[in-house]
């Protein structure tokens, strides 16, 4: 298999809310295992179905450390439930927001629904980075990016420097 291209800032779709998983099958399961391998080579904590230009309520995660082993998580149509308390996610990063990383306000304790790769009701709390990961994947499926909840200067800033580039590329 071979990994998928990531869709990056400015691209429009990236800002478009997905539609839910309706089927489970093999195809769903070969996307899954292409997404995970793109996160995985990136290399990335998360990924969602969005950021490689598929309309899909999915997202891959894995917060453990390289030399500790894979633990893939999957969710299909995940939403948050309930959040609360107040973090920071300090220098926060993204795969579709290239070399750019902000302080980034999140809740601490989140609870999730959705549903397993093998369509299985999932309902669990989240705390600290799992909860982070998780709030900025599901932002993904919403067509929100990091960078909508920053600072409107910090915004305009790497915005210009992206367009910046662009133009450069093109010349």
């Amino acid at each position: 298999m071979s990994p998928l291209e990531i869709l990056t800032f400015p691209e429009e779709f990236l800002r478009n809310p997905v539609r839910p998983v309706e089927q489970i099958d093999g195809v769903l399961q070969t996307v899954i295992d292409r997404m995970a391998e793109t996160m995985y080579q990136a290399p990335g904590v998360g990924l969602a179905a969005i950021q490689v230009g598929l309309d899909k309520s999915l997202l891959v995660y894995d917060i453990t450390s390289k030399e500790n082993g894979r633990d893939l998580h999957v969710l299909i149509n995940p939403r948050i439930i309930a959040q609360e308390g107040q973090i920071i996610s300090e220098n926060e990063g993204c795969l579709s927001v290239p070399d750019f990383r902000a302080d980034v306000q999140r809740f601490a304790h989140i609870l999730v629904e959705g549903l397993d790769r093998d369509g299985k009701p999932l309902r669990f709390e989240a705390e600290g980075f799992p909860a982070v990961v998780l709030q900025h994947e599901i932002d993904h499926l919403n067509g929100i990016l990091f960078l909508d909840r920053i600072s409107a200067l910090k915004r305009q800033l790497y915005t210009r420097r992206v367009k910046k580039q662009l133009k450069h590329q093109g010349a």
